[in-house]
């Protein structure tokens, strides 16, 4: 059978079987976190109830985040990965409870692009959101990792400016994040948006590109969506009227 269509029978197995039950919660909005606002309320405590699985960062804009099989990790701009406190905060977060609904085994090269298009081939529809992950091993990796900010903040668009870059060859890891639609816009990101964690859960970040030797890749579809509007005076003040897509973009690439 071809490996497409036992993905789309699979996908549908999972579907019709409701085994995906998984919410998509996300506090804040990607246009709010752009525009600067780098200061939520939202507890990593209360965060947690909500998913085992996502990606996001921190207040302050203090790194990267990325959640796995019930873990929490912080990636800070020197590159380093820690487990997160529960009293830590973020200022823009999705996560959801991960239950694979396909599977592809990938046994040859595949770069970033070549990623998304085996998981674009496999979707049942662009207008969902999915969570993907992909466990495997790696020829390179190279990530951004956004430093801590101090205010008065600046855009996000100014800081990617000053962003560290790390680069890694020959790694296992854990690739993790979502592939949301393009209706998403103004709330998350189009499209996708992933971070790398490695084996050892020592080092990751943002994926700015990669090449995958050898892996899995899991995909988990999110029918109920869930956003957590910030009770901040920052969110509060921010103009959320304004398209931000192309900064969007930048940032992202």
């Amino acid at each position: 059978m071809p490996n497409r269509l036992l993905v789309l029978l699979l996908a549908a197995a999972g579907a019709l079987s409701g085994q995906s039950r998984g919410e998509f919660f996300q506090t804040s909005t990607i246009d709010a976190l752009v525009q600067g606002v780098y200061d939520g309320d939202m507890t990593y405590g209360e965060l947690r109830k909500h998913g085992d699985f996502g990606i996001g960062t921190f207040n302050g804009l203090d790194g990267e985040m990325i959640a796995f099989d019930g873990r929490y990790f912080q990636i800070t701009s020197d590159g380093k990965a820690r487990p997160v406190r529960d009293e830590m905060r973020t200022p823009f977060a999705s996560v959801t409870t991960f239950v694979p609904d396909i599977v592809i085994p990938v046994d040859g090269r595949l770069t970033l692009e070549d990623l998304k298009q085996r998981i674009d081939a496999a979707l049942p529809s662009a207008n969902w959101y999915y969570a993907v992950r992909v466990n495997g091993r790696f020829e390179s990796v190279s990530v951004r990792i956004f430093p801590r900010q101090q205010p008065p903040y600046g855009s996000l668009t100014e800081v990617a400016r000053t962003q560290p870059v790390f680069h890694s060859r020959n790694v296992d890891g854990v690739v993790a994040g979502f592939r949301c639609p393009e209706f998403a816009k103004g709330t998350n990101v189009p499209g996708y948006h992933l971070h790398f964690l490695n084996q050892e859960a020592t080092a990751g970040g943002h994926i700015l590109a990669l090449v995958l030797s050898s892996g899995r890749i899991e995909i988990a579809m999110q029918r109920e969506i869930h956003i957590s509007l910030p009770s901040t005076a920052s969110f509060g003040r921010a103009n959320l009227a304004i398209d931000r897509s192309s900064d969007v973009k930048v940032v992202e690439k």
